[in-house]
């Protein structure tokens, strides 16, 4: 749609001109309950209050919506159809002072993106909910769609008098009936916020509540009613105390270290249904999947990584709420910093302890991965239009950018990191900023040239390799370590790194623990540590010990023997997971043969301690074996991976998450005859394995395998639904049918997401994930060229949000040879017009293709 995509001139040119000084926005979703409305919409009439530092001159105003019913601007009505393309209302002869309001008729969402509408087909019952970020607030109500033009917002919603109903502010007074069955909601204004961030939830949510209070120095007490949210449906799986006690060690944790106290009032968090993240930090109304709530028995690491969002989305309070980013080019001024303080105080504050651990087995492979793509940027990205920011929430902003600032407290010191937060937050509360802004207050806390800093960590691309070079006298003592460092000849630049490097032997029990650490900061191609020289020889020598710094790390040739023989036997779990994580890059960098990384998840992933570790490895593991692993050789190890994931499900500890873990991946493998007719078994009850609960969560992982392999027909899955008649048992079903190995299932499958708008994002994702499956190569073969056919279309004419999910998820990945590349390098080729976002999702998909070649090209030339 013209003027949709919103570019970084015009919201300059924007913001020289306005300043907003009150939203008022109220919402009529009585229209969002009844049969036989096929497109529904609501009634939003806004009142924007604005000044103009040239009066005379002209603006717009932006709105998605169906129809406009009435536009006035300083009490003179203009024709809708003459200002409203359908994406911006045009405002002429602007005066110093303005009031413009506008009656619009705005449409619910399906995708996740504006005002989402989800029906429970459990009980009937609707629940609605926003989801803005990076500007969808345009599809709910008219304004000013940029971070750096902040007002107060005053809202009132009329809904359904049995519905609860909440606000960015806490509720003013009680509901007042408006007919026999609705009410309208006030909410108290809110302090100066920015558009993307205002929030509606509405619906017969179950709510539990619950209070925090704290003494500030000044003597007054600081009061936050808090409040947690799901659908009905949901209630009885609902563990809010878990939430409530993670929220206020939360809190603690930040006034102690922030000194500011929380600005917005109440702290509601609502976990919401069909929801494209994994939560949205609306002040005073977090939101977050419904995923959240765990219906079946999980691993400590999906509790851990619930923590970790809850406290991620609380840190943007501060980091995005209260001081936010002036344009997306600085995006990571939040998102970086919320993802490094989700971890610093969850291990700091909660009971998951080892956080450290997970992120860097975890969440820095996402930033690995990412900082090797084509499309890989700084940190502080170039972000020319909203298409471009959308796509920009990616493991470089979130992940490489947290791992930096890990970098930075180890570089400047945790006390001049924390100081300068604070003073960051007293500069510019409510306020807007650029990076300088930090840099500024970073260099006064710490006595440190951050601007060189900068340019090397923030304002550059690519992800360095560290790798130990040793050497040792005749009695076996080193006499020069040095640490190399390289980059690739994309992205040249070599960087300050401040690490620290163990060195490491087996003890009298057999273990391999650190005897020597030292700290050094490596700059340049070569660093010699000069403090390990006459250290006895090494059995292991880890680059990057305690995972201070953004490194790919590497082995020298004693280390890399070490660890294929003895991996399971090194003791520190941080450690461990390091090693784990840099022999995964070196198998994805096609220098270490596929296969060999199998064995040594087959060998050791048994012994190793951190469950969420294990859930990795698992995960890369299968990786490895649909992408990386010679396709001569795919079968064979794929017989094998399953046989020892079915040897450790016997052998874990009953009732252990361990087990959990074992089972859902022995499920994801499964393929012999033997193999389907244990899970099957599990499923009916006459198999058991001691201690291994099949509750209904684990039910569906069963049979979705058991349906990919042509062991499950449509009357199976549908008895499955008739046992688990919910939201989630839906989702499950949809992918359980998309995942048959038929030619007539495959082609509904892809005409419904393709040719049909009558799926919601969470199904349409489901059905994705069912239509590509590993182990149908040969059946999804005629649908890579139809692939390439489609998917201009599909971005002109769906939302940004589905045509992603489709560009990336139908991608013909598993058609992994030169003919697939050729047509994507065809097909870019022939496109150099087609939207930028939409090129990158493409190129990114291609260069993964390109990789997963010369990794099965190396693995092939191991046999």
């Amino acid at each position: 749609m013209p003027g949709e995509n919103l570019t970084r001139e015009e919201a300059r040119e924007r913001a020289r001109l306005l300043a907003v000084d009150a939203y008022e926005v109220a919402l009529d979703l009585r229209s969002a309950v009844g049969a036989g409305q096929e497109h529904r919409t609501f009634r939003s009439v806004t009142t924007v209050r604005f000044r103009c530092t040239e009066p005379g001159a002209a603006t717009f105003a932006d709105l998605l919506a169906p129809a406009v019913t009435a536009v006035t601007l300083n009490g003179r009505a203009l024709d809708p159809a003459a200002v409203f393309d359908g994406s911006r209302i045009a405002l002429t002869d602007l005066a110093a002072e303005n009031v413009l309001v506008v009656d619009a008729q705005c449409a619910y969402s399906r995708t996740g993106e504006g005002l989402h509408r989800f029906e429970d087909p459990e009980d009937g019952e609707v629940y609605l909910y926003t989801q803005y970020e990076p500007a969808d607030a345009r599809r709910v109500f008219a304004g000013f769609e940029q971070p750096d033009l902040k007002a107060p917002f005053a809202l009132s919603v009329t809904a359904p008098a049995g519905w609860t109903v909440l606000g960015n502010g806490a509720q003013a007074g009680e509901p007042e009936p408006v007919a026999p069955s609705a009410a309208t909601w006030r909410f108290v204004e809110t302090l100066p916020i920015s558009t993307y961030i205002t929030a509606v939830v509405a619906g017969p949510y179950h709510v539990v509540r619950d209070h925090y209070s704290r003494k500030l120095p000044d003597g007054t007490v600081l009061e936050i009613p808090l409040g947690a949210l799901c659908r009905k449906g949901l209630a009885r799986h609902f563990d809010a105390d878990d939430i409530f006690t993670v929220t206020k060690q939360g809190l603690d944790f930040f006034h102690d270290n922030f000194d500011y106290p929380y600005p917005f009032g109440k702290y509601d968090q609502a976990f919401v249904p069909e929801y494209n993240l994994g939560a949205m930090e609306n002040p005073g109304l977090v939101t977050f999947r419904e995923e959240f709530v765990f219906r079946g028995k999980v691993t400590q690491t999906s509790y851990e990584g619930r923590a970790n969002v809850i406290l991620h989305e609380m840190a943007h309070m501060w980091f995005g709420d209260l001081v936010t980013m002036e344009w997306w080019d600085d995006l990571w001024l939040k998102e970086s910093f919320a993802d490094f303080m989700g971890t610093f105080s969850m291990v700091e504050a909660t009971r998951f302890d080892h956080g450290w651990i997970t992120f860097a087995n975890r969440r820095k492979a996402w930033a690995y991965r990412a900082d090797q793509l084509p499309s890989t940027h700084p940190i502080t990205a170039d972000i020319h239009d909203l298409e471009e920011a959308k796509l920009n929430f990616d493991g470089i902003t979130y992940a490489k950018g947290a791992s930096v600032l890990k970098q930075l407290v180890a570089y400047a010191g945790r006390e001049a990191f924390l100081e300068g937060a604070r003073r960051y937050f007293k500069r510019h509360a409510f306020g807007n900023t650029r990076l300088t802004d930090l840099l500024e207050v970073l260099e006064e806390t710490s006595g440190r040239d951050m601007g060189a800093w900068a340019r090397s960590w923030l304002q550059t691309a690519g992800v360095n390799s560290l790798t130990p070079l040793a050497t040792y006298d005749a009695a076996d003592r080193i006499t020069e370590l040095a640490i190399l460092q390289e980059a690739s000849p994309e992205h040249p630049e070599l960087r300050p790194h401040r690490v620290a490097v163990g060195l490491y032997r087996r003890d009298a029990g057999g273990a391999l623990v650190r005897y020597a650490r030292t700290e050094v900061d490596v700059a340049g191609p070569r660093t010699v540590v000069a403090e390990q020289a006459g250290a006895e020889r090494p059995e292991l020598i880890l680059v990057n010990d305690d995972d201070l710094t953004y490194c790919k790390v590497r082995f020298d040739e004693g280390s890399l023997e070490t660890l294929r023989a003895r991996l399971g036997d090194l003791a520190d779990p941080l450690a461990r997971a390091l090693c784990w994580s840099a022999l995964w890059n070196l198998t994805r960098d096609g220098l270490m043969p596929a296969r060999d990384f199998l064995s040594l998840v087959e060998r050791f992933a048994g012994a190793e301690s951190e469950v969420g570790v294990l859930q990795m490895l698992q995960a890369w593991a299968r990786s490895a074996l649909v992408h990386y692993v010679a396709p001569a050789w795919r079968e064979e190890g794929a017989r094998a991976l399953a046989e020892g994931a079915l040897r450790e499900l016997r052998l874990a500890e009953p009732g252990s998450g361990h087990q959990l873990a074992w089972a859902r991946f022995f499920a994801q493998l499964a393929s012999s005859p033997s193999d389907l007719q244990l899970l099957r078994g599990l499923l009916e009850g006459s198999a058991k394995i001691d201690g291994l609960e099949v509750d209904q969560e684990l039910r569906w992982a069963f049979l979705a395998s058991l349906a990919a392999q042509g062991a499950a027909d449509e009357a199976a899955i549908g008895a499955e639904l008739a046992r688990d008649n919910t939201a989630s048992g839906e989702r499950h079903r949809v992918r359980c049918l998309a995942s048959r190995p038929s030619a007539e299932v495959k082609e509904e499958a892809w005409q419904t997401v393709v040719a049909s708008d009558k799926l919601s994002n969470a199904l349409a994702e489901a059905t994705i994930a069912g239509f590509d499956q590993p182990g149908q190569r040969q059946l999804l073969a005629t649908y890579a060229e139809r692939y390439f056919a489609v998917i201009e279309g599909i971005w002109r004419e769906r939302s940004i949000e589905y045509a992603m999910a489709v560009v990336r998820g139908l991608f013909p990945m598993l058609q992994d040879d030169s003919r697939t590349l050729g047509a994507a390098d065809a097909w870019l080729a022939e496109h150099a017009d087609a939207p930028a976002a939409l090129r990158r999702l493409v190129l990114e998909a291609r260069d993964d293709l390109a990789r997963a070649l010369r990794a099965q090209e190396r693995d092939a030339a191991a046999e």
